[in-house]
């Protein structure tokens, strides 16, 4: 009896302690808070009284220097905080696989396009001192180029000569540098580069090059363009095949049809522009137009021109196996939403609807939404 009387007293004991510890805390949490609100409330009354004083004589000296020391604040440590990153974030990225297109989802499209422009520099000409030891065919090796676009952009020949602290303009990709002349179109500067009316295209698609109007293709004197694998002498395409499809006519529903998972070329003709980090596709161009078969076979997500985007008339094929085919610039498209076709299908008719310069297919294979190169697929 007498333990469990002294255990209840000492319990009754904690319970008064914790009562006056509480009571204790609340107090001087209390009388902590007002003095720092008392102090806060005098500051701020003398800081009001020096900026009133004089009618605001100092209130815009405070704003300006209280601007400048924020802005020193952001620009000084902004910096260091942001480019600090997760220690386990960096160990995760770097312990991450190799994609594989076969099992892993593929890259998001615009991230990697964002990615590809600035490996490009964003269309920017640098200038490359050239060091002792080097020549024009090591200098284009270690920016990724044909030493003929050094030679054309910084008018050399294959017998000049390079000497230490000379300098040289380096384009981004490979190709001819063009200021526009009086009376001059994208097709003679296209022309006079060794392409014809659909590679002109390159040109259009090129995403630093810059026009008076998007549909035109308008120039300016003075202005630069670039001509992507422009060269200075003639380029001829491969013969063209005849069209041997009837025109306008609508291929029938191939009703319950299975993709193969390979592609066939879907038209005939020349390949007039291939694939870049600008161009996510191939470009064939048939001068006598012609027919633009399915690559495989699938169902029709799209047909027609639904939108005001550069394509023009197109048709998009799910292939129901995680692959999509684009078929874009068409001048007749023969198939409707939601229709099945069969490998080797007629789909449309070759144009030159949309931002395009010339009759020719644009030809897109797509992952996941990544923009795969066709040519890894075609056989």
């Amino acid at each position: 009896m007498k333990q469990t009387a002294k255990f209840i007293s000492s319990t009754r004991q904690l319970f008064v302690d914790l009562r006056a510890f509480g009571s204790f805390v609340r107090t001087y949490v209390k009388n902590r808070f007002y003095g720092i609100f008392a102090w806060f409330e005098s500051f701020k009354d003398k800081l009001v009284d020096v900026l009133y004083m004089q009618r605001g004589k100092y209130t815009k000296p405070f704003l300006h220097f209280g601007t400048i020391g924020l802005t020193f604040l952001m620009v000084t440590l902004g910096p260091s905080l942001l480019s600090k990153p997760d220690e386990n974030e960096q160990q995760r990225v770097m312990a991450s696989p190799v994609l594989s297109t076969a099992t892993a989802a593929a890259p998001d499209f615009y991230t990697s396009q964002a990615e590809e422009v600035r490996q490009y520099r964003g269309g920017e000409i640098i200038t490359h001192i050239v060091a002792d030891g080097e020549t024009i065919s090591s200098i284009a090796e270690r920016y990724g180029l044909k030493p003929s676009t050094i030679f054309w952009e910084n008018n050399l020949t294959e017998k000049s000569t390079i000497k230490p602290g000379q300098e040289l303009s380096i384009l981004p990709v490979d190709g001819v540098r063009h200021k526009v002349a009086r009376g001059e179109t994208i097709y003679s500067v296209g022309k006079k580069y060794g392409l014809d009316g659909s590679q002109v295209q390159m040109i259009v698609d090129y995403p630093f090059n810059e026009f008076l109007n998007d549909e035109t293709f308008g120039l300016v004197v003075g202005q630069y363009l670039m001509v992507p694998e422009g060269v200075k002498a003639e380029v001829r395409l491969p013969a063209n095949v005849a069209n041997t499809t009837r025109f306008g006519t609508l291929t029938p529903d191939a009703g319950t049809v299975s993709a193969l998972g390979s592609f066939i070329w879907p038209a005939s003709g020349g390949i007039t522009q291939s694939y870049s980090f600008f161009h996510k596709a191939i470009d064939i161009a048939n001068r006598a137009a012609g027919p633009i078969l399915a690559a495989d076979a699938g169902l029709v997500t799209t047909a027609g021109w639904p939108d005001s985007s550069g394509y023009g008339n197109r048709v998009v094929l799910d292939h129901g196996n995680g692959y999509v085919t684009l078929y874009a610039h068409m001048s007749v498209v023969q198939v409707v939403e939601g229709q099945r076709v069969k490998r080797g299908d007629v789909i449309g008719q070759m144009g030159s609807t949309g931002r395009s310069t010339g009759t020719h297919l644009h030809f897109e294979i797509r992952q996941g939404g990544a923009l795969l190169n066709p040519l890894s697929f075609l056989k």
